[in-house]
């Protein structure tokens, strides 16, 4: 099953949808009568008794819509927490000259940096990177949830990117502006849509590509982790209250920019694309930091853009 986000309303993919193709969908609240919310949030409450009802339509008698893919929002909007993880991949740790932590090096990203899978995203800075990852949907939420039984709380999973401002980043000579540096405005898109974990055999054995101009930037996989996802729920939830929706970056593997000598950033009139096995891709353009002020709007083809203006 997927998840997609068409105007606010959750949309069910019909499979076949290719990376470059229009969507095919269904407005889930409309062709369930009313007995599923159009809200991605509320659905994850129900997210079984939704899968089995998505494994029954009839496609021949259910209104089926087209959707241009640029139309395609964040899947999960208003997530009550973005969790992500910093250097777990031992490949990217040594990159960036850190050392490969004992514990999960948890950050965060505030929501107001979500952005679609297709959005522009303007540029704050001459120092702005790519990190394609992995990132998790919590569907059943809890405390202290063993590493056993740690996947059963996931709905999905969706491609990320935790774009990073390096300046800001590390200003100030002490501790590292993580949060802060990758949360500008369109800082997080995600999608194109939530894969639901059925059809995911192994999260911990996905590849991963992430590509500008058809020149690839970082090509990985999740059995790479430092921490996997059992593990970094297990340990999220030792301490927090994990909710339905909740996001979980996991990591990004080598090849960023900041790692690279000359060190290597996004300029305007770049188009990173990543893709995660079995889950699609994201796409995202750049433009000029214009001003100081975060705005959203959209474009004559309906494309949505984040300015800063």
């Amino acid at each position: 099953m997927r998840i997609g986000s068409v105007e606010g309303r959750a949309t069910l993919i019909i499979p076949g949808t290719g990376p470059t193709e229009d969507i095919s969908g269904i407005d889930i609240q409309t062709a369930s009568h009313g007995r599923f919310s159009a809200d991605t949030l509320e659905l994850l409450q129900e997210w079984e008794d939704l899968r089995q009802w998505a494994s029954t339509v009839d496609l021949a008698t259910t209104p089926v819509h087209r959707v241009k893919r640029n139309l395609l929002e964040a899947p999960v909007a208003q997530p009550k927490q973005i969790f992500a993880i910093g250097m777990n991949y031992s490949d990217h740790a040594a990159e960036v000259n850190l050392s490969i932590p004992t514990t999960p090096a948890v950050f965060t990203k505030f929501s107001s940096a979500l952005a679609g899978p297709e959005a522009t995203v303007a540029l704050p800075t001459a120092s702005v990177d790519w990190e394609v990852e992995l990132v998790a949907v919590i569907g059943i939420g809890g405390h202290n949830i063993p590493r056993e039984s740690a996947l059963d709380h996931v709905a999905g999973y969706m491609v990320g990117q935790d774009l990073s401002e390096r300046e800001l980043q590390f200003a100030g000579g002490g501790a590292p502006q993580f949060s802060l540096a990758k949360s500008y405005p369109g800082f997080a898109p995600t999608g194109p849509w939530i894969t639901s974990s059925d059809e995911i055999a192994d999260p911990g054995a996905l590849s991963m590509v992430c590509s500008k101009a058809g020149r690839v930037l970082q090509k990985g996989t999740t059995k790479n982790l430092v921490f996997d996802l059992p593990h970094l729920i297990e340990h999220l939830s030792s301490v927090v209250e994990l909710y339905p929706g909740d996001l979980i970056f996991t990591g990004t593997p080598d090849g960023v920019g900041f790692g690279r000598s000359p060190q290597e950033y996004l300029v305007p009139g770049d188009e990173l694309v990543s893709s995660i096995e079995g889950l699609g891709e994201i796409r995202q353009q750049f433009t000029p930091w214009i001003g100081a002020t975060a705005s959203a709007d959209a474009d004559a083809s309906g494309r949505s853009t984040v300015t800063l203006g």
